[in-house]
């Protein structure tokens, strides 16, 4: 009996020695993935702010390329037109579905 937990407690002993080290490299290994998601977080955030400032340019472009001012100056130098005269504009009405 005393002989059996002699080589219990030397299995116990064994186990735990070998536990430490593969909890060791366990940890190890979540480190290091946890250093690789953070990574891509950060790349991620980065991408975003160089979205989120080529948008704000963008719709800046959007807002001059619409502008009235603009496409009457082209509609009249690159188009040659014009305003249209009020004796020019004739009114069409159309009533409900009644032709």
């Amino acid at each position: 009996m005393k002989k059996f937990r002699y080589i219990m407690e030397g299995v116990i002993v064994c186990l735990v020695a070998v536990s430490i080290p593969c909890m060791l490299i366990f940890n190890a290994m979540q480190s290091r993935k946890y250093a690789d998601l953070e990574k891509q977080v950060l790349d991620l955030e980065k991408k975003q702010q160089e979205l989120v400032e080529e948008n704000k340019k963008l719709i800046t472009d959007i807002s001059l390329l619409s502008g009235s001012d603009r496409i009457e100056r082209i509609a009249e130098r690159e188009l040659d037109m014009r305003k249209a005269e009020t004796d020019e504009i004739i009114r069409v009405e159309m009533k409900d579905g009644q032709q």
